[in-house]
């Protein structure tokens, strides 16, 4: 028995060894129930033209985020990874072009000084000849590679002005927001010369299924885990214009699970309220406020499972049930203020707000894993400038919770950066119209 069973256990190493031999392509196919996107919020900070070294920046803030794309080309499941999907969710730069775009000039809108904004956000010409072109430069690390959406934020308009119905408080406190003044952007021709629809990122491409207002808003079909997802991408505070063409989309693509990113959607606190700060409804009716967007538009449509949003400094996450009775699982996460990267380098904290905002280098992984027993998505949070995930960061907490959460406990913080979403009955929702065919 004894010889017989080493025999046996030779066998079986001479097997194994054989068939690691043999070519992947010619093994027989495993089904892939695994992958990741790769979300991008925020990124304004590293494109800032102050935040860098011909400006008298100790660093090249930028060279940050050619790093994030750098890490995520190098994990695409292109690349053989499993990076199946990528996002941006706004802010992708940060200073503005124009006093005030034409189209709100034209309808009678009015702005006023803003101590604050003025001296941060005065229109400038390094934006076409620093940050945009920045912008670019790292989304071409990936671009023809994989399917992606960018979508605009506030600071990627061509204008952002204080409202003249919403003027800075005779004395400013920042700690309360509403005495800042309010923001107003307008005008989106800077975004689409670079994200537009007819640019060489998506012209063509047969992932990018459709668009409104030149790629303002825009959708993507990506297959992954086995499946066909649907993303829909909807520019700042969407007005309605871009919920009905959107709600088109959904209906010409029924039953495949659908992603939805946009800019302005939740606080750090879960809740679907605008940022006192720039609340482009409150200034302007024609658009949405975030529990519009979420009335109007995606709890009216069963196949929209997740949203995705930035904006508001910090991460969230909450689950509401559709009028189908369905789960919708919304997450924010935002890392713009993250400035740990700064004070390494000697940047001093600005007197009453902190840290630098940098961004340090921080970027969403969210792994599908759709063969499991219970489907699920594991969210982890990774710095590409650090080379760690926030778990493995033993100063993380510290680092961001007084600014970013003070009312939790260490734990909680770090819960909310690394994270299981179970998506329940997701094979039972989407298994018969969504499977990619074999």
């Amino acid at each position: 028995m004894a010889f017989i069973t080493q025999f046996t256990r030779r066998a079986l190493l001479a097997s194994a060894m054989a068939l690691a031999a043999v070519p992947a392509l010619a093994r027989e196919a495993q089904p892939d129930t695994s992958f990741t996107i790769a979300v991008l919020p925020d990124t304004q900070n590293y494109m800032d033209y102050t935040h860098q070294k011909a400006e008298g920046f100790p660093f090249d803030a930028n060279e940050m985020f050619f790093a994030q794309m750098q890490y995520v080309a190098d994990n695409l499941e292109s690349a053989g990874g499993d990076i199946a999907f990528v996002t941006s969710l706004g802010d992708v730069w940060q200073h503005q072009t124009l006093a005030m775009d034409p189209g709100h000039e034209a309808r009678g809108f009015k702005s006023v000084p803003n101590p604050i904004f003025g001296a941060h956000f005065a229109p400038t010409p390094k934006v076409h000849a620093i940050e945009m072109p920045a912008a670019k430069k790292g989304f071409e690390i990936i671009a023809g590679k994989v399917p992606f959406s960018v979508v605009p934020g506030n600071h990627d308009y061509d204008a952002m002005w204080t409202d003249a119905n919403h003027p800075p408080a005779a004395k400013i406190n920042p700690k309360d927001l509403t005495t800042i003044g309010m923001l107003h952007p307008g005008g989106l021709s800077n975004f689409k010369s670079v994200f537009g629809a007819e640019t060489p990122f998506f012209k063509g491409k047969p992932w990018y299924v459709a668009s409104n207002d030149g790629g303002a808003d825009s959708a993507q079909i990506f297959e992954a885990g086995g499946y066909r997802f649907l993303h829909i991408g909807l520019q700042f505070d969407a007005p309605n214009s871009s919920l009905e063409w959107a709600a088109k989309v959904v209906a010409q693509y029924p039953g495949l699970p659908t992603i939805v990113s946009t800019h302005d959607y939740m606080d750090q606190n879960g809740r679907r309220e605008a940022n006192p700060l720039i609340d482009a409804h409150a200034v302007d009716p024609e658009d949405n406020n975030p529990e519009m967007v979420w009335q109007k538009f995606i709890s009216q449509h069963d196949q929209i499972f997740l949203v995705l949003c930035g904006h508001q400094h910090g991460q969230a996450m909450r689950v509401d049930r559709n009028k189908f009775g369905h789960n919708v699982y919304q997450v924010l996460a935002d890392y713009q203020d993250r400035g740990q990267s700064a004070l390494d380098a000697g940047v001093k904290p600005i007197p009453g707000w902190g840290p630098t905002g940098i961004g340090d280098g921080w970027l969403r992984l969210m792994r599908f894993d759709l063969g499991a027993e219970k489907p699920a998505i594991h969210v982890k949070t990774f710095s590409t400038h650090y080379k760690k995930l926030s778990g493995d960061t033993p100063d993380y907490a510290k680092w961001y919770r007084p600014h970013e959460q003070p009312k939790m406990t260490d734990d909680q913080f770090m819960a909310a950066d690394d994270f299981v979403i179970d998506l329940g009955d997701f094979r039972q929702r989407f298994d018969r119209t969504a499977k990619v065919a074999r």
